[in-house]
């Protein structure tokens, strides 16, 4: 594979941490910079580590991985977009309260973003591929479009006349499905 084609995957790959970090992004009534790099870290990590860990399963567990890692993925943008729904629809006095971007939901979120690069990884086993340099790229470029999102989102969840937080968690929700209906069809 060539490097166009490895930043052509990785950009493929990066556009759910692009769109999980907006909707992050647009819950935040102060942009701290910090959560979002941590954020951007995770989401980069899991990306570059999902897969290093495909690459070394290989073809023998393809199929058993394919069974069930949509449904994971979903499972968490499910759960975590329902609880930003959650927050959104409650009474003024408990929704004025700032998003947290906590070590949990930073950990949840760069798993559910990163597990379809898993079978990235057994791809490049199947046709014995080094896996080092484009490791290195999907990382990277995982990193870099989670900072762009949070900065998208914030900037998005400004609007006065938008419930921000309702429309991150349907993001999250809505990629969940797309993930989803993707492995389904």
């Amino acid at each position: 594979m060539d490097f166009i084609s490895v930043i052509v995957l990785a950009v493929a790959l990066a556009m759910d941490c692009f769109a999980v970090s907006m909707a992050c992004g647009t819950q935040s009534a102060r942009y701290k910079v910090w959560p979002f790099v941590w954020l951007a870290f995770s989401m980069g990590l899991f990306q570059a580590l999902m897969p290093v860990i495909g690459w070394f399963l290989g073809e023998q567990c393809l199929s058993w991985i394919g069974a069930f890692d949509h449904w994971v993925a979903f499972g968490l943008l499910l759960f975590l977009g329902l609880k930003m729904c959650y927050d959104a629809l409650r009474p003024e006095e408990t929704s004025d309260k700032d998003f947290r971007l906590t070590l949990p939901k930073i950990l949840l979120m760069g798993i559910a973003t990163s597990i379809d690069a898993l079978a990235v990884g057994v791809s490049f086993a199947m046709i014995e591929m080094s896996i080092w340099m484009p490791v290195v790229v999907i990382g990277m470029v995982s990193y870099l479009f989670s900072m762009a999102g949070s900065a998208v989102g914030y900037r998005f969840g400004k609007l006065k006349w938008l419930n921000a937080r309702l429309v991150g968690g349907l993001m999250l929700i809505a990629i969940g499905v797309k993930i989803l209906v993707t492995h389904l069809c």
